[in-house]
């Protein structure tokens, strides 16, 4: 038996990258999914690659009628809700001082809102289901600071901070509450150049483990939260960074790779 035979999931960004493959792994391990996204040819794809156990819908997390839309799909298709996985998110790059507020209402409104509202129209779905899980991907930008992020870290801090708050506000209806907060992954936000091997990897030799994370790794822990194996986990954080939040290296002592130091 699958770790989530007979749930019933709704994955918001699901058509690529870390959606896509949490989609693919939850089928995989015997959940039907809802996949949610504004991209709706790779949505749909992805869909039609998992067969009968997967549901594509158009979704706009900022609009509260798509999410309305979506959770009753999932209910009427497969009849309950169990897991709802705030994955859909955008980034921003530039100097605080060159930032446009259109771009950081973007960010923020994805981010932030988008993932506000996936739980608002989730939970009464969830609760009428005896309880369940939400899982928010926030990011190791959430645990951090990061120069030429301000939007997206502001985001990932927010996404981390509703996580424990929501933890205390569903947990006596049985819904528990975690997010992840991914490293470097291997996606077209993480490597938009589309860089393999030593190139890609020479962009984290100041991460212990060396290397960027693929998607299967970080779906890999959003399933484990989501089973039944996690069921004493709820507002907490899970670092899937490589080590990155561990700190990071001193050339001079001991223990660092041959390349860092002098």
């Amino acid at each position: 038996m699958g770790r989530l035979e007979g749930k019933v999931a709704i994955i918001s960004g699901g058509a690529q990258g870390m959606g896509a493959a949490t989609a693919r792994l939850f089928a995989q391990e015997g959940a039907r999914v809802v996949i949610g996204d504004v991209v709706e040819e790779k949505g749909r794809a992805v869909a039609e690659e998992i067969g009968d156990a997967a549901l594509f819908q158009k979704l706009d997390v900022r609009e509260e009628s798509d999410w309305q839309r979506v959770v009753k799909a999932a209910t009427d298709k497969f009849g309950k809700l169990d897991i709802l996985v705030n994955n859909a998110a955008v980034t921003h790059f530039g100097a605080s001082e060159e930032l446009k507020k259109e771009d950081a209402e973007r960010v923020l409104g994805i981010n932030v809102i988008g993932t506000m509202m996936g739980v608002k129209h989730a939970v009464p779905a969830l609760k009428a289901n005896g309880g369940g899980v939400i899982v928010n991907i926030s990011s190791v930008d959430g645990l951090r600071g990061c120069n030429g992020l301000i939007a997206y870290t502001a985001s990932k801090w927010a996404v981390r901070g509703m996580t424990k708050s929501l933890a205390y506000e569903y947990g006596p209806s049985g819904i528990r509450v975690v997010s992840v907060h991914p490293g470097g992954v291997n996606t077209q936000m993480g490597n938009p150049a589309n860089e393999t091997g030593e190139d890609l990897n020479r962009h984290y030799r100041r991460v212990p483990l060396q290397r960027i994370g693929e998607p299967e790794e970080i779906a890999r822990t959003t399933l484990f939260v989501c089973s039944d194996e996690a069921s004493y986990i709820s507002g907490a954080e899970i670092a899937v960074d490589g080590g990155w939040t561990a700190g990071h290296y001193e050339p001079a002592l001991p223990g660092a790779p041959a390349h860092l130091q002098n």
